[in-house]
């Protein structure tokens, strides 16, 4: 079949579609042309590429010669990749939540010919089943409807827009936020959390990393026992389940059950990234061998899998392998058996392998007892990976998101510091120079995705602050002023062009395409709000810095959002986590010297040795005026020289590891 308008894009989710028989277009002014010189409603479908039910919806009806021609006669069909158009997902799942209660991807959404939502779905499926009519009888009864009931439909379609940017107004927050938003949150999340498997809430169980994040930021703020509790509880019980994978490092998206045994298999980058980074910390909290082990682990698995060419991170790996989902992954006890032999009684026991599996007759490999590894342990699941490698392989979604890639880079920064991994902190290096050169223009604005030499679609405020915060922590690895640099020069477009006037920050620019409402979306959601993320970053910036502007917009979006917050922690757990940080007046480090000497080092090693969440670190030579934090804060006596400071004021200097630590205990 002759590819559709989608065979010219760069998303792999738009390409799966490319030879649908549906005419199908992309979000564009083609399409909005076509719709309102038309008068045709258009039909509006959302998903991303690893998603299981998107997959099942165009086999049964895009597919489906009879649907596509229904479709491209009397609608105007899009297409849209949610993961390079948040701003519009954010925007029409408002509006399916709000007309059906639920939500999720693919999203079907019918609107007017200027964009406005009046009928709102998920999946339909090509027979009626369940409870749901069949995807035609929808496509015959809209179709009716826009033709009959032209000013009912309108009518419900002001309503539901009106909804839609009230959904998107300023909240109404209170007049300050102090530690009392900490203790409620601490409450909200004690009485959510679920004891014996850990983590929040039932099945589907999600991993929650921003809120184990802001645990252990709560107990290094107080010692409070309570907190470190709960997030080793869940980090143990996701390590130990079927959501992380025991051979390949990594974690899918989420699972099933309550008890973390059957994944949804999709394993996508943002989850990784996160994960990634509160494992680290936690090691670095704990010293607990498992948690930097699964940090290590979930690093191989991004760089071996999800690693671009030009030095990117693909977005995710599909949940289906040839059209069955977890195919890849799943084994039977045969199967073990004949490959370990001998060996495979003790593995077997260890990864909860049975005659009957533990998934549809298979075995998702799982550690139910908690029992040490070693080497033949090690050395068995490296056979049984490379027997998985010659199998079919889920397909991946190789754009490169801005966004999700800043996570990547924070968390690889992150990891590099704490392990000792220079090679770690050049690959986070090698991503960032990929999009601060290909996926930023000559005015310095990024762009939401790169993909086979094209930069696509204008940069939503999670770009900018996602590829900040990875900036600054890559900045704090290497002590490469050029990430500073860079990292400051996109925090000044956010505060130019995404600012709101009443406070906060809108998720697209002011000059952004004119949507039906511009979005400003306040919870976390899988990836952190990028409000909150924005509210983090201009607090290390200030601390970095000095300069009061950067904390002042901080502290009017951290006070208007603070109330939410403190009731529905798992929300707004990033909120909570640059709470937190506003309220501990980070400590300010600055190590001058050469890096790459010996006494900067010890020095480095002394401040790394410890998880510190309210502190920011700059090093290198005082000369450079690159990073305010380090001006006028010489070398003493021929030697590397640490400065503990807050607000600017600065202790006694010194120049021996064990004295820096006795001032970074007391700061």
């Amino acid at each position: 079949m002759a590819p559709n308008r989608l065979a010219n894009e760069t998303s792999p989710y738009l390409l799966q579609h490319s030879h649908n028989p549906v005419d199908w277009y992309p979000w564009g002014p083609e399409a909005l042309s076509k719709a309102h010189d038309e008068d045709r409603p258009i039909f509006l479908s959302i998903g991303y590429a690893a998603c299981h039910w998107c997959h099942v919806m165009e086999r049964e009806s895009f597919e489906n010669e009879h649907t596509a021609r229904f479709l491209n006669d009397h609608f105007v069909p899009i297409k849209v990749d949610r993961e390079e158009r948040p701003d519009l997902d954010a925007i029409y799942m408002d509006a399916v939540q709000r007309m059906t209660g639920g939500g999720g991807w693919p999203m079907s959404v019918f609107l007017t010919p200027t964009g406005r939502p009046f009928y709102c779905g998920t999946y339909f499926p090509d027979q009626p089943r369940h409870g749901l009519p069949s995807f035609t009888q929808v496509l015959e009864g809209i179709d009716q409807a826009w033709r009959e009931r032209r000013t009912e439909v309108e009518q419900a379609t002001d309503a539901l827009a009106k909804s839609v940017g009230a959904e998107m107004a300023p909240i109404q927050g209170g007049s300050h936020y102090g530690t009392e938003a900490l203790d409620a949150a601490l409450l909200s999340l004690e009485r959510g959390f679920d004891p014996r498997h850990g983590g929040w809430g039932g099945a589907p169980k999600f991993p929650q990393p921003m809120t184990i994040e802001f645990l252990l930021r709560l107990h290094v703020r107080n010692g409070d026992a309570r907190p470190l509790a709960m997030a080793c509880r869940t980090l143990d019980a996701m390590a130990a389940g079927g959501i992380y994978d025991h051979l390949g490092g990594g974690f899918a998206r989420y699972a099933t059950d309550a008890v973390w045994l059957v994944p949804h298999f999709e394993k996508m980058l943002y989850d990784n990234a996160q994960l990634t980074r509160v494992y680290t910390h936690a090691w670095q909290l704990t010293g607990e061998p498992r948690y930097r082990t699964v940090g290590e682990e979930t690093i191989g698995f991004v760089l071996r899998e999800l690693r671009t060419n030009d030095g990117g991170f693909a977005a995710s790996l599909d949940a289906d392998t040839d059209g069955e989902e977890g195919a890849t992954y799943v084994w039977t006890k045969e199967e073990i058996d004949a490959l370990l032999g001998e060996e495979a009684a003790e593995f077997e026991a260890a990864y909860g392998v049975t005659d009957n599996g533990n998934w549809e007759g298979r075995t998702i490999l799982v550690r139910p007892t908690g029992a040490p590894d070693d080497e033949r342990l090690a050395n068995a699941r490296r056979r049984l990976l490379d027997v998985r490698r010659s199998r079919p392989q889920p397909a991946r979604d190789g754009k490169v998101l801005t966004a999700w890639n800043g996570l990547m880079i924070g968390a690889l920064a992150d990891a590099a510091g704490a392990f000792g991994r220079a090679d770690w902190a050049d690959a986070a290096a090698v991503a960032a120079n990929l999009l601060l050169t290909r996926a930023r223009d000559e005015n310095g604005r990024l762009s939401r995705s790169w993909k086979d030499g094209q930069a696509k679609h204008a940069g939503v405020l999670e770009d900018y602050a996602n590829l900040t915060d990875g900036l600054l922590a890559l900045y704090a690895a290497t002590f490469d002023e050029r990430w500073f640099v860079a990292a400051r020069e996109l925090a000044e477009i956010i505060l130019a062009h995404f600012a709101d006037p009443q406070g906060g920050f809108f998720d697209t620019a002011d000059d952004h395409e004119a949507l039906i409402a511009r979005p400003k979306g306040l919870q976390d959601n899988a990836v952190p709000s990028g409000g909150a993320m924005t509210a983090g970053v201009l607090l290390r910036l200030a601390a970095l810095t000095g300069e009061q502007r950067y904390e002042s917009a901080a502290s009017v979006a951290l006070t208007a959002v603070a109330p939410s917050a403190q009731r529905y922690s798992t929300a707004f757990a990033e909120w909570l986590n640059a709470i937190a940080f506003s309220l501990s007046e980070p400590v300010e480090i600055a190590l001058s010297g050469q890096p790459t000497a010996t006494d900067f080092t010890a020095l480095l090693a002394a401040v790394r040795s410890a998880y510190r969440p309210f502190s920011v670190v700059a090093g290198g030579n005082t000369e450079s005026t690159a990073v305010p934090l380090l001006e006028d804060r010489p070398e003493r006596d021929g030697h590397a020289t640490a400065y503990v400071c807050r607000h600017f004021a600065c202790q006694v200097p010194v120049t021996r590891p064990e004295d820096l630590l006795a001032q970074l205990a007391t700061a």
